[in-house]
């Protein structure tokens, strides 16, 4: 058993579309429509066609609403994303207008940093530290 698709919640999947693929640099893979305006609409790591997929789940359900509020009002994040240089990252998207949480920080093992990704979600970016 594996992991082959992973989601997180977006109250726009254009916007959400926008920001994981031209901020993050995350790649397009599949946008099938579902019916009225939501897709199955996933991206994968640069270089990863083959990998986890993310998909940009529409939050129309009643519960993800107050669920991704809550997170965001105690500060948690909804998923993490490995990086190999926090540093680099969090300076290139600084650069682009992403806006952070969270500055770098150690935190033992790891480094981590916050930032909103523009969909009403807290996304985690951590570097294992060797």
């Amino acid at each position: 058993m594996k992991v082959v698709v992973s989601s997180v919640l977006a109250d726009n999947q254009d916007r959400a579309l926008e920001f994981y693929t031209n901020k993050l640099g995350f790649v397009k893979k599949r946008d099938i429509l579902l019916g009225g305006e939501a897709s199955w609409l996933t991206v994968v790591a640069p270089g990863d066609a083959n990998g986890v997929e993310l998909l940009l789940e529409p939050d129309s359900h009643p519960a993800a609403g107050p669920f991704k509020k809550a997170l965001v009002h105690d500060g948690i994040p909804f998923t993490s994303f490995g990086v190999d240089d926090l540093g680099a990252e969090y300076q290139r998207l600084r650069t682009a207008g992403v806006h952070f949480t969270q500055p770098p920080v150690d935190m033992g093992p790891v480094k981590t940093a916050v930032l909103e990704d523009t969909c009403g979600n807290l996304i985690q970016l951590a570097q294992k530290v060797s």
